[in-house]
């Protein structure tokens, strides 16, 4: 049986511990909560400080910011990116590809299509097809 932790070298020279979640073996860093409940595929990141409820899918290559809030039942597809304390609504679903900036809010249950850009800070609804809506 392997281990159960990578150490990664941060941009500063430090290091920096993620364990292995056990749905989906993506990678959690120290100090990040993740229900277990939750699935978090190989090749994603979660990072310090981050919150990710039950029944959420973090898909490979996606990465979750520190601080970033993903609520239960959200579903983040594969190689989005969660910008630092963005939050996402319970329900709500990244898109493939798709960028969410600095701690901007996503509605619950909004869907977010794939290659979208959300800037940061923006509070952000959808329509039942994802047409975006002011929030």
């Amino acid at each position: 049986m392997g281990k159960n932790y990578v150490d990664i070298e941060d941009g500063r020279g430090g290091t920096l511990r993620y364990r292995k979640h056990a749905n989906g073996r993506g990678l959690i860093a120290h100090g990040a909560k993740v229900h277990p409940q939750a699935v978090v595929e190989a090749g994603a990141y979660v990072e310090p400080g981050a919150k990710v409820g039950a029944g959420a899918h973090v898909a490979r290559g996606a990465w979750i910011e520190p601080e970033a809030i993903v609520g239960v039942n959200a579903r983040i597809e594969a190689h989005a990116h969660i910008g630092q304390g963005a939050v996402i609504g319970d329900g709500a679903t990244i898109g493939v590809r798709t960028e969410i900036g600095t701690g901007a809010h996503i509605a619950r249950g909004a869907k977010i299509g794939d290659d979208e850009t959300v800037a940061a800070g923006m509070n952000l609804d959808t329509d039942r097809k994802g047409l975006w809506l002011a929030a």
